[in-house]
Order: structure tokens, then sequence, then C-alpha cells
């Protein structure tokens, strides 16, 4: 069985910035993560290839080259191999041309018979890649999985978190799988996975190479775009109220939050 799993280098979640200008992530010289929601999609793989002895887990990831590193941080949580979707066409990608740029590679590799991603990305926070993934495939898709019930060669059963509970619902493979946290608990690597990925070459896609339509990824490719980002100004219109007496205190804040239409 092949298994895919999607992943995404992020930014610490406290280190987060926007271009004002553009519209889009500033993601040169920031310090960066494997998307934490990410790691449950890995477990679960990599717990399929433990149970499954002719499973092969690929991780995919497409961001500049430095993006490797969250390739390899899979790698070193069991993955077998990984691959980065990098090109400076690529960049300024909404969900949409990242979901094409995504499926047009999967289809390069020959295809798997699951594709594995976390419910979202904590920069983006839309959720929006995986289901967009597998809807442009063509393929079944599955959100909010909260546990995979049964799983053979040709069929999943799964638990979804749903409003007010759960539902079980099953599809033929191949199928798109993304999961919430509830699914596992997703391991550390270990010595001999750590040796595994800093010793692993981690091949490159290009838009050429998976002979991608230019007019479908990066920035050009991209149908929705951010007309305005700004940061809240924080402004406070309060009093201070400053009395020995607590009663003229608190009569004085009664009267200011009348004033305010608060009470």
């Amino acid at each position: 069985m092949r298994i895919a799993v999607l992943i995404k280098q992020v930014p610490a979640t406290d280190k987060v910035r926007m271009d004002e200008k553009t519209g889009t992530m500033v993601r040169s010289e920031m310090e960066a993560e494997l998307n934490p929601l990410d790691m449950y999609a890995v477990e679960e793989a990599v717990r399929i290839k433990e149970r499954m002895k002719d499973a092969h887990v690929t991780a995919i990831t497409m961001g500049p080259p430095a993006a490797s590193d969250a390739i390899k941080d899979a790698i070193s949580i069991g993955c077998d191999d990984g691959y980065l979707l990098t090109d400076r066409r690529f960049a300024g990608a909404d969900t949409w041309a990242t979901a094409y740029t995504l499926s047009m590679a999967i289809k390069k590799l020959g295809g798997f018979d699951l594709i594995f991603c976390g419910e979202r990305a904590t920069d983006g926070e839309t959720g929006q890649v995986g289901p967009s993934v597998g809807a442009q495939m063509g393929i079944p898709v599955l959100t909010y999985v909260s546990e995979i019930s049964e799983l053979t060669g040709d069929h999943i059963r799964v638990k979804r978190a749903i409003e007010g509970g759960h539902e079980t619902v099953e599809v033929d493979l191949p199928a798109l799988v993304s999961v919430v946290k509830e699914i596992n608990e997703p391991r550390l690597p270990n010595l001999s996975g750590k040796l595994k990925a800093k010793s692993a070459i981690v091949s490159n896609l290009d838009a050429a190479g998976m002979e991608a339509d230019q007019s479908k990824i990066g920035l050009g490719g991209s149908p929705t775009r951010v007309v305005k980002v700004f940061y809240p100004k924080i402004t406070r219109n309060g009093k201070i109220v400053r009395s020995k007496d607590p009663h003229t205190a608190a009569k004085a804040l009664i009267e200011f939050l009348k004033s305010k239409e608060i009470i």
C-alpha cells in the first residue's frame, strides 16, 4: 500500500508576520517548524505502516528549499522518504493553487492508495488544502477523522467527529483522510529515526517536472486575493476611579457603566 502524508512547514506560532503590501506571509529568516497538526497525520500513517508490512509512506510538502527540514522531521518519525515541491513560480499560492500543485505532484509520483493530512495548518487556519486536493483528484475525502476502524487494500472505514457526536463512513480507495488530534498521540523521534533523517536525501519537484499548468500555480494562478492586511489598534476609553471610600467608588463605577449603556 502506498501512503502519502501532506505536511507543511509553518512559522512558530508566535513568529508570524504578514507583508501588508502583498498580503502574503513573510517566510524569510523566520523560525519554522513542522505544522503541529500534521504530526497526527504522520503518526497515523506510520502506525499503518507498522501494521501493514507492505506499506510505504511518503511525505510531501510545498515550500522554499528550507522546507526540506519538515520532510526530514517526518522521516525521523517513521516516513520512508519525501518530496519537496519547490519552485519560485509556486510562491504566493492560495489554497486552491497549493492544492492543484500538490495534486499534480501526487499524479506525477504515480498516485497513492491513501493520502493523509492534518486538519489545518496553524499559519492559515483554513483547513481547505487537504479536501481541495482530494476534490481536484476526484477521490473520496474524509474529514475530521478521529479513528480508523478498518483498512484493507480496497476500502477504509473511519469514525468522523461531527457536531454532537460521531459518524461512521466507509469509502473505496484511493481516498484522502484529514485527521483531528483525537486520533492518536504523536511519538517523538528516536535515535535511529534521527540518524535516518540526517542521511536522507529529499527529492525535489518543480513546475516543469510535474508538468503543471503555469496558469494554475503560484500567485498568478490563485483565484483569491488578500485585498488588505492590517494590525488592529487597541484603544481604551476608560475611566479611573480613585476614592478611599468604597461606597463612593462603587457609585462612580455604576454611573460610568450607565453612561456607556452597559447597565
